[in-house]
């Protein structure tokens, strides 16, 4: 199945990832822009991976292993990837942080890179994230206006927050120990897949939907 870590920049998805990493069995770690981003990534762009990465799952799937993804594609991109019913299971953890705490991290991690305009659209994506975290209904548009045109949309925007398959589970790492924040990460692991095995996961069924992809899932990035 695909395990999500999901949120703003400097939250600490990467950090959390890795670390939990030699916990768990049978799980590969991989970050969403490690295939690489170019100069000016737009909404398509992280669309376009967004699928590229169900079909990375699904190929660890076949493996019997499963992937543990860190990047900023939230629940509704993950649910509207073309290929994503056919994965056997779908968890994503929201991993926050306080604004302040946001605003000195990047400070720290990337010194002048970022001017006040910037820093403050990281602060608005995380809210956003916070809100479509507990509805769907909050502001799709921020991710489906403009949006690459094989994304399936339909598949979640007409759910409530009351749907038991809109399910985001956040994590607040703000003056918490990495430890504390890494043993929660590995809980929520543990605990999906324990759900998964017993059928308790909604996203593990239900889908209407479900695609017929070619032998070779291998997607493009382009």
């Amino acid at each position: 199945m695909l395990f999500k870590l999901t949120g703003s920049s400097c939250s600490g998805k990467t950090t959390l990832a890795w670390s939990v990493a030699d916990r768990l069995q049978q799980v590969a770690v991989h970050d969403f822009d490690e295939v690489g981003v170019p100069e000016r990534p737009d909404r398509q762009w992280r669309h376009r991976m967004a699928e590229h990465w169900v079909r990375r799952a699904l190929d660890y799937q076949e493996r019997g292993i499963d992937l543990l993804l860190t990047g900023q594609s939230p629940l509704g991109e993950v649910l509207a990837a073309p290929s994503a019913p056919l994965l056997d299971g779908i968890a994503v953890c929201l991993i926050d942080v306080a604004d302040d705490v946001r605003r000195d991290r990047l400070a720290v991690r990337d010194a002048g890179r970022w001017d006040a305009a910037a820093v403050d659209a990281f602060i608005n994506w995380a809210a956003w994230h916070r809100g479509h975290a507990h509805d769907p209904r909050h502001r799709p548009d921020v991710v489906t206006n403009g949006s690459w045109s094989e994304m399936v949309w339909h598949r979640w925007t007409g759910w409530t927050a009351e749907d038991p398959r809109w399910c985001t589970h956040p994590i607040d790492t703000t003056d918490q120990p990495v430890a504390k924040s890494v043993g929660q990460v590995q809980r929520w692991v543990t605990e999906q897949r324990d759900a998964h095995r017993s059928g308790r996961l909604p996203l593990s069924h239900g889908w209407p939907d479900k695609p017929i992809l070619p032998t070779d899932r291998r997607a493009s990035s382009t």
